[in-house]
């Protein structure tokens, strides 16, 4: 029998994750940015209105907002200018959303004090990178580095995975996935480990759903001529180990 998988593997108390403010009028694209920022790890806390939201930074205390340029009571300009104006948040990250296109819009977003602005609709993953790196420039996470197994490199801060130097495209599970091995090599892990390690404890996944995304893990490293370097363990689980593999 395995043993239990070490604290230091699971994942970290929410109350110790970054937050997220999410200021959006629209239900249905706040609960995809609520879904993604959760599975990246944030904490996240929302607000569907100008007002509210200089509520919820005053009670929450956000490491970064995403605040919504078009804002029911109050615009997220408008928000924008009375948190600078705040000592207490004069320094807090906003990143500007909004469907507006015109470059002078931008410049106004930025010049009352955001420190990033995008435009609907956007990439998800490219929101994801924007968040992360002016987190890190605040101070709000850590920077990580990288992970390395053999000819394997993952770079955290930048979220980019290379072998032998050349680029690899890893789905969000995937890199999960990878980057939870990266952190224990050699180590065996049951499908159930491997779905609190990658997925969290929250979410219910069925564990046969680790295989489906073993296979894709595979595939994205695995070139010609190369060594496998994910192993079976029969009737336990999966491993980063290509030595015995």
């Amino acid at each position: 029998m395995l043993p239990p998988m070490p604290l230091s593997a699971r994942p970290s108390d929410p109350a110790a994750r970054p937050t997220v403010l999410v200021v959006e009028d629209e239900a249905p694209l706040l609960t995809l940015l609520r879904y993604n920022l959760e599975r990246q790890g944030f904490r996240v806390e929302e607000a569907s209105d100008g007002q509210e939201a200089l509520l919820r930074v005053a009670e929450a205390s956000p490491d970064l907002v995403l605040l919504d340029w078009m804002l029911p009571s109050l615009s997220g300009l408008e928000v924008c200018r009375q948190l600078r104006r705040r000592p207490a948040t004069r320094d807090l990250p906003i990143i500007m959303v909004t469907a507006r296109t015109e470059d002078q819009d931008a410049v106004r977003a930025l010049d009352l004090g955001a420190d990033d602005y995008i435009t609907k609709p956007f990439v998800m993953d490219a929101l994801m990178a924007r968040i992360r790196a002016l987190l890190r420039r605040s101070g709000g996470i850590a920077s990580k580095g990288t992970l390395g197994y053999r000819d394997l490199v993952m770079d955290q801060d930048a979220h980019r995975v290379s072998r032998n130097g050349r680029a690899l495209h890893l789905g969000p599970t995937e890199y999960r996935l990878l980057e939870f091995f990266l952190t224990h090599p050699g180590r065996v892990f049951t499908r159930e480990q491997l779905l609190d390690g990658a997925w969290g404890r929250d979410i219910h996944v069925e564990p046969r759903t680790v295989d489906v995304h073993i296979r894709r893990l595979r595939k994205a490293l695995n070139g010609p001529g190369e060594d496998d370097l994910v192993r079976t363990v029969r009737s336990a689980g999966y491993a980063l180990d290509a030595e015995a593999g």
